[in-house]
């Protein structure tokens, strides 16, 4: 008899700021842990609104405050524990754009996260470590990268 695996819930963001040339940004951070590229995401906590976690954890990761613009798809994949047996997760998305002046849009290493760069979509895409943000960041369009800056 098979036993169902229970889906772990988390949330995070893709945060966009228009760059010195006045073009979309994405921020991808570095997760040393696992020598990943990704946006900032975290499981949530008991209670918690993917709303509430995506905010949360963006904090938390980066140290920046934003304001969630438009919630995404979900993103879902299979991976493996460190223990070795199959955990299915679900991501809950958001658009974000960082609160605030150009100097409270620092973010902070943690122990968590390391490192930051903000990418043009084109680069984000060819940085990022998983297909499947891969594909929630190509599931936004060109004119809505632009919107979101304008917003």
């Amino acid at each position: 008899m098979s036993r169902k695996i229970e889906e772990e819930v988390a949330a995070g963001g893709i945060i966009l700021i228009a760059g010195e040339d006045e073009q979309a940004r994405v921020l991808l951070v570095h997760r040393p842990k696992y020598d990943d590229w990704s946006f900032p995401k975290g499981k949530a906590r008991k209670g918690e609104s993917p709303e509430e976690t995506a905010s949360r954890e963006v904090k938390e990761e980066t140290g920046l405050d934003c304001r969630l613009v438009r919630r995404l798809d979900p993103v879902r994949y299979e991976y493996r524990s460190r223990r070795g047996s199959p955990k299915k997760k679900v991501v809950h998305y958001w658009l974000m754009r960082p609160e605030g002046s150009a100097g409270e849009r620092r973010t902070v290493p943690n122990e968590e996260v390391d490192l930051f760069e903000w990418l043009a979509p084109s680069e984000a895409i060819a940085r990022l470590s998983y297909e499947v943000d891969r594909e929630a960041l190509g599931s936004v369009s060109a004119l809505e990268l632009s919107r979101t800056l304008a917003s």
